[in-house]
């Protein structure tokens, strides 16, 4: 007798061994090997065509994504896992894009790459008209590598190399986003040497602190990030050296205040502040701002405590205010720009991790996982929370908090310093919901730990996107050569 049962849960194949489940979800265990499960209803011990049924078990609720079964994922790929539900983003993606609309100006939504890339996560990007934010070298090859139109590609960041700026040259990037005087000075230089042009763009430092972490705010007064609105002569420098340069084009500005806002006043004022500089500084330059970029940061939710705006309503009171503000104003830009990157993504993704050991101290009730820090860091370095279940088993009745801490060695790695479950056992699969953000793509070798798996999910199908980084792959770098000076 074969070993496997092949069953039907909720209309979908789950082949399993030592057990068998009919169509209401209830779980029998077996000695045997194929039956028609969905005759087991009774719970009694019965006898259908020589294979016999023990008893049933309970009754479980298999947990899906896009229905694909989180379970199966798990044991297929091993753990850590990250999972992305592929229509989720493609939904945030274009709800951002429906409801930054105007018929006063141009709009674009650019997907902000630093939250999480790959060239799957590209290929959606491109595939839905959208605009893409790079903000290094690495991320601009793998755009272009994925097949991204680069004329929609922005190159962000306060220090780029001198490579990475003829990079964005050879390669046709679109705009250049500007951080100083240096770099401009750079830009010119190198596109004079080259003879290939890109449009620029400015960022501007607007003043305006936006109500979250310290380390995720990038527009109070001594940010590194842009050039503050107070300093003028600065902002009249870049854009002259700008103007020098032959195949250099000004557009305008931009700005960004800061991640994982849920508050639309901040952007508000940002709007009237920009508005304002943009009045000021085009009146006294004589240069035309046609292009202002509002940023991102839209939050989303992590835990209860969290109220975020929808991105869609973000999205829709921006455009808004900015009809309201430059409606009135004397500089009316032609084109509008917003960039979500954690909302487009942030609650599309989840980790998976399986449960080791248990162990108590004198005031905690320690679950250790098998990963960490390694492939999410940003509970150690901000303070981030989240909410998790027991895969299978997220309706049980909690009965105990638990410590959720990772296997790094380190103190502060720790997922959930207090996620109150069901009882927990050793080899238990663990989802923590709304990492698709800044996990993976701030994920480390840390321990020599292996950087995770990506798949994408959707309509029942799951695709690996990124493979488990393995130790061989670790020590492809590792030489010992002789350099000679």
């Amino acid at each position: 007798m074969s070993e496997a049962i092949s069953a039907e849960l909720y209309g979908q194949a789950w082949p399993c061994s030592g057990v068998a489940v009919n169509s209401r979800g209830t779980v029998y265990e077996s000695r045997c090997a194929i039956a028609a499960v969905d005759q087991m209803l009774t719970g009694k011990s019965i006898a259908l065509a020589g294979f016999y049924f023990l008893r049933r078990r309970e009754t479980v609720t298999m947990l899906k994504i896009s229905d694909v079964c989180v379970r199966r994922l798990a044991r297929e790929l091993g753990t850590p896992l990250q999972i992305f539900d592929q229509a989720a983003i493609e939904k945030q993606l274009s709800t951002a894009q429906e409801n930054f609309r105007s018929e006063m100006f141009d709009t674009e939504v650019a997907y902000a790459t630093k939250a999480f890339g790959c060239g799957a996560m590209y290929k959606i990007v491109n595939d839905a008209g959208a605009y893409l934010d790079v903000v290094s070298g690495g991320e601009m090859y793998g755009a272009h590598k994925a097949g991204m139109d680069m004329d929609r590609v922005f190159f962000h960041g306060n220090s780029k190399t001198e490579e990475e700026i003829e990079q964005a040259l050879e390669l046709g990037c679109g705009t250049i986003v500007l951080d100083n005087i240096g770099e401009a000075e750079k830009l010119v230089r190198i596109s004079d040497k080259m003879e290939k042009g890109i449009d620029v763009v400015l960022r501007i430092n607007p003043g305006i602190e936006a109500h979250t972490h310290e380390y995720v705010i990038t527009a109070n007064i001594d940010s590194k990030f842009g050039i503050s609105v107070k300093k003028t002569s600065d902002i009249h420098r870049v854009m002259s050296i700008v103007d020098d340069g032959r195949f250099l084009n000004f557009k305008g500005f931009h700005m960004h205040i800061g991640s994982q806002i849920t508050d639309p006043d901040s952007f508000g004022k940002a709007i009237e502040t920009m508005s304002a500089f943009a009045d000021d500084i085009c009146e006294r330059s004589g240069y035309a701002a046609e292009f202002i970029s509002l940023g991102g940061g839209f939050g989303i939710k992590y835990t209860e405590s969290d109220k975020p705006v929808p991105l869609g309503e973000m999205a829709r009171y921006s455009i808004k205010k900015c009809e309201e503000v430059f409606g009135k104003a004397k500089v009316r830009p032609k084109r509008l720009c917003i960039e979500p990157g954690r909302s487009v993504v942030g609650e599309a993704g989840v980790s998976v991790y399986k449960v080791g050991y248990l162990k108590d101290t004198e005031t905690l009730h320690y679950a250790f996982v098998d990963g960490g820090m390694s492939d999410n860091i940003r509970p150690a370095l901000y303070g981030s929370e989240y909410t998790c279940a027991i895969v299978n088993k997220e309706n049980d009745e909690p009965k105990r908090h638990y410590c959720i801490a990772g296997k790094n060695c380190e103190s502060a790695d720790i997922i959930i310093h207090d996620a109150f479950l069901p009882e927990l056992h050793e080899g238990d699969y663990l989802i923590v919901y709304a990492t698709g953000a800044y996990g993976y793509s701030m994920a480390s070798n840390y321990n020599k730990c292996g950087r995770p798996p990506v798949v994408f999910v959707k309509d029942g199908e799951a695709r690996l996107v990124i493979k488990r980084e393995t130790y061989e792959d670790m020590t492809t770098l590792e030489t010992d050569e002789r350099i000679e000076l």
